[in-house]
């Protein structure tokens, strides 16, 4: 998921996309720990994901609070 399409989505968005990827991570978690997940780049991925997200949505609630107080 690109930075871009992040930023042209919503506060709910991200977050339902937020609680969509955790809990894909818990389930890659599980299949890592049970053996059958052979290809760990997927878990990478989700990883990197939901941080991009959760920045974005940082950047976000500081624009707002910047422009509050303006």
């Amino acid at each position: 998921m690109k930075a871009s399409e992040i930023r042209n989505m919503t506060d709910k968005e991200i977050h339902a996309k937020l609680d969509e990827l955790r809990h894909e991570k818990m389930n890659l978690r599980f299949q890592v720990v049970s053996g059958q997940l052979t290809d760990q780049t997927r878990a990478k991925e989700v990883r990197r994901d939901i941080a991009r997200l959760e920045t974005i949505l940082r950047e976000m609630e500081i624009k707002k609070e910047q422009e509050g107080k303006a």
